[in-house]
Parts: C-alpha cells; sequence; structure tokens
C-alpha cells in the first residue's frame, strides 16, 4: 500500500488555501493535493458538513471561494494552555525525533504570531528560562517510520520491514502492528509477528525498508501496548536473569524503579525485584543506593558483582589501595 496522507489532513489542507486565496479551481486544489477532481469535490462537501460557507462557480473559470467575510475564530488560550503547548512543542525535540525539528519550530513560530503580546512574551519566557535537555538513552528514531507506524496501527494495515536484532541479526518481517510506546528513551512497535505467530515488541530505531502492506487484520479490542511493554520490558534483550529480594515496602521499591524497567510484586513486607541486564556492576551499585537489606537469588554473579564493589568501597573508604586484590 502507498503511503499516504490522512485524507482529514487533505480536507484542512483545502481549509487552509481557501482562507489564503480569494478563489481557487477545482483544477488547481487537485493539483497541489495529488488527487482527483471528483475527490476535491468530497473534500469541499465535507467542509460545508461542518459549516464551513464554501461557495463554488461552475462552468469555465468556475472556483471554490469562503463567503465574503467569513473567516474562522481566532485561537484563544489561557495563560496554562499557552504554557502547556510551548513546554510540549520544546519536549518533542527530545524524543529521538530530529526531523521533527523544522516541524516543532514552525508550529511554535504560527503560535506566536496568534498570541496576544502577553502570552506570546510568557512563552518567550520558557524559552529562556525552562531547560529540556533529552535523556542520555535517548536514541534517535527516523519520523517517517513512525509517522508509517502509527498510520498502519490506526487503519490496521499489515508492515513489513527488515529488522536487526540486538544482538546484530537481519530478518525480514510481517507484523500486525497494535500499539507504538515510547519508553525509556527509545521507540518500539508492538504486535503480532507472523515469522514467530506471536506478540513481539520491535525498536523502530533497528527497523528499516518499512511498506505499509494492504493487507487488513483484527486488532485486539482489549489490547493495551503501554501494559504489555511495561511488563515485557525487564526480560528484554539481556544476559543475566536477575532476582533479589528487598527489605523495602513494595510502594517505595516503585518509586525507585519507575524507569529501570523491573518487574516488582510484595513479598513479606518486602519487594521481590525481578528482570535482566547484560551488564551486573552498575546494577548491582544502584542497589546498594537503596539503603536496605538484599537478598540475591540469582544469578550467582550478582554475588561476585557485590563482592567486587566491596572490595573498591573498601579502597575507596580508606584513601587508597588496601592490598586486597579484587575478585574477578
Amino acid at each position: 500500500m502507498k503511503f499516504m496522507y490522512d485524507p482529514i489532513m487533505r480536507v484542512l489542507t483545502v481549509l487552509e488555501i481557501l482562507q489564503a486565496r480569494e478563489h481557487v479551481s477545482g483544477t488547481e486544489l487537485a493539483k497541489r493535493l495529488e488527487v482527483n477532481p471528483r475527490t476535491v469535490q468530497r473534500y469541499i462537501a465535507r467542509l460545508q458538513d461542518l459549516c464551513i460557507p464554501v461557495e463554488s462557480t461552475r462552468g469555465v473559470g468556475g472556483a471554490y471561494r469562503l463567503k465574503p467575510g467569513f473567516r474562522l475564530p481566532p485561537m484563544m488560550f489561557t495563560d496554562e494552555e499557552a504554557f502547556a503547548l510551548t513546554l510540549g512543542l520544546r519536549a518533542l525535540r527530545h524524543l529521538g525525533l530530529a526531523a521533527f525539528a523544522p516541524a516543532t519550530e514552525g508550529a511554535a513560530a504560527k503560535l506566536g504570531r496568534v498570541l496576544p503580546d502577553r502570552l506570546r512574551d510568557g512563552t518567550k519566557a520558557v524559552e529562556e528560562v525552562v531547560a529540556v535537555e533529552p535523556g542520555p538513552w535517548v536514541i534517535s528514531t527516523s519520523a517517517d517510520l513512525l509517522i508509517r507506524c502509527c498510520t498502519a496501527v490506526r487503519m490496521r494495515c499489515r508492515i513489513s520491514f527488515h529488522y536487526e536484532s540486538h544482538a546484530g541479526a537481519s530478518s525480514r518481517r510481517e507484523v500486525e502492528p497494535y500499539g507504538i510506546v515510547h519508553m525509556d528513551g527509545r521507540w518500539y512497535v508492538i504486535g503480532r509477528c507472523l515469522l514467530r505467530e506471536d506478540l513481539r515488541t520491535f525498536r523502530l530505531d533497528r527497523v528499516s525498508e518499512l511498506e505499509v502492506t494492504d493487507q487488513t487484520f483484527d486488532r485486539p479490542a482489549a489490547f493495551d501496548a503501554k501494559d504489555y511493554l511495561q511488563r515485557s520490558m525487564a526480560f528484554v534483550q539481556a544476559g543475566f536473569s536477575i532476582q533479589v529480594w528487598l527489605d523495602l515496602p513494595i510502594h517505595r521499591a516503585r518509586s525507585h524503579f519507575a524507569m529501570h524497567r523491573v518487574m516488582l510484586e510484595d513479598e513479606n513486607s518486602g519487594t521481590t525485584l525481578r528482570c535482566a541486564r547484560e551488564d551486573l556492576e552498575p546494577f548491582a551499585a544502584m542497589l546498594l543506593t537503596l539503603g536496605c537489606s538484599i537478598e540475591v537469588r540469582q544469578p550467582p554473579e550478582l554475588h561476585a558483582a557485590f563482592a567486587r564493589l566491596a572490595v573498591r568501597a573498601k579502597e575507596a573508604a580508606c584513601g587508597g589501595k588496601t592490598g586486597v586484590t579484587s575478585a574477578r
């Protein structure tokens, strides 16, 4: 299936053109929108259904125009709405979607033109005094891929793409996409993989040559992509399966691990933590910052990681080498 813009966006584009021009022919609209004249007529009818007074003249030289004197009402924003829009546009730049930078700048410029002076000054203050920095784990992702995936999810169309796994293995996948989630600085598409005949999660920055096909599917009505990813991410693409018990109430544990891709369960007034990691020492060091007792259940290598940290902690506490050989 050839990727196309949403028809609703084309209807709104017709309205933008009509507001900017005294009149415009159906032929010109069809050419600019890359559709046939009959489709233009449907767009005009849609605007008229929305009570937009579009008038037309027939015959040679016929054209469309908005009823003289008609203008859409100006956008009105409260202080909070203007702040939210400005801050949201700034945050969009830090979601790993570099291709959207011109769009965010254009949207911010349009917003500035329609705001009263008082609100415009407020949005400038946001730009000047609010710093929004990208997280260290943000991965750049193709905006075009994201748009195509979103369209496929909405239209219930299968997607086909080339995928490179965490281990570097390449494969061609055909997927029925159920949802898209941004988490930990990465974009993920979740859906039923026809190759594996099961639900799978794919990082969009590892996807290439994506095509939206004509084949449709039925999406499970109750499927929650965010919930699925949160439950499965703890065990995605890592070498060590970890299970520890923390002498920490689960509500406090959740506050510490909200962004760390783990599964937490209440157990004996404490918390059982399960996850998977490639590198154990950084995770062990993070557990020590909790300030609670830790019972390591698996893997055995985690005990060794804590032992190495203990040696280095003792050296640091003594101000230098202690003569103890680090366990390797």
